[in-house]
């Protein structure tokens, strides 16, 4: 347990923990220019209970990013295509705002020292850009025709023909958004913080790190799981139909 006490103030919390920087956000706490205050002054502006608001900063600090992994090559293809809606796709919809708000404001009050951050901001644009893009194809095309491929018995014809097609533009796009989460990793020192980060600098390098860690493992099941076991199944299919 880190067991907060109620005399830290936010910015020791966030500094330490820069993760925790949602829960702050969440509570409308000001955790950068506010950082000085006391988790006791800030319950107490906000009609929050102290020893709630210390248990649910501890929970959250001792919390494993991932926990258990589920095991994707053991869902069928449909569930492993709801599994990706529900768990990445939503978290980039979650998580790609919050980015664009931290991007833009550490780019503004920090590029003129470190001129690396305007260029992080116009590479996570461009990623972000694409990754909503992608995820728009993936759930309006690409994952209802490996939907009905797992529950036709005979080979669906589609209006793009082979589902090799949508999932070759697909590992196309995931190798640019690889291109751009190396480039920001390279752009920030491997997300270290310099001595003089203020605690929104250092939540945006904390949300950077775990945009890319997500992001490793969605591609890893959809290229080396769903795509693969898509293409199987097709070629069952017409190997059937042609029996």
């Amino acid at each position: 347990m880190t067991a907060f006490r109620i005399e830290n103030t936010v910015g020791e919390v966030v500094a330490q923990f820069p993760a925790l920087a949602r829960l702050f956000e969440a509570a409308r706490i000001d955790y950068c220019c506010g950082g000085k205050k006391t988790l006791a002054e800030v319950c107490r502006e906000k009609g929050v209970e102290p020893q709630a608001f210390l248990a649910m900063l501890d929970e959250a600090a001792s919390a494993n990013d991932g926990g258990a992994e589920i095991d994707a090559a053991a869902m069928s293809l449909t569930e492993l295509a709801n599994h990706i809606e529900a768990t990445h796709h939503a978290y980039l919809r979650d998580e790609l705002p919050r980015l664009n708000l931290l991007t833009e404001r550490v780019a503004s009050v920090h590029g003129a020292e470190d001129a690396r951050l305007r260029a992080v901001r116009e590479t996570f644009l461009a990623l972000a850009g694409e990754m909503t893009s992608h995820m728009m194809k993936e759930e309006q095309i690409l994952f209802p025709m490996i939907r009905q491929l797992e529950a036709s018995d005979r080979l669906p014809t589609f209006h793009c023909g082979s589902v090799a097609n949508p999932i070759r533009q697909m590992e196309i796009e995931h190798h640019n958004a690889g291109g751009a989460l190396e480039r920001m990793r390279e752009l920030t020192d491997e997300y270290t913080p310099p001595t003089w980060a203020c605690n929104t600098y250092r939540a945006m390098l904390d949300s950077l790190a775990h945009l890319e860690r997500d992001m490793h493992l969605h591609v890893h099941k959809e290229d080396n799981v769903l795509y693969p076991r898509a293409l199987q199944r097709e070629a069952e299919l017409a190997q059937g139909a042609h029996a």
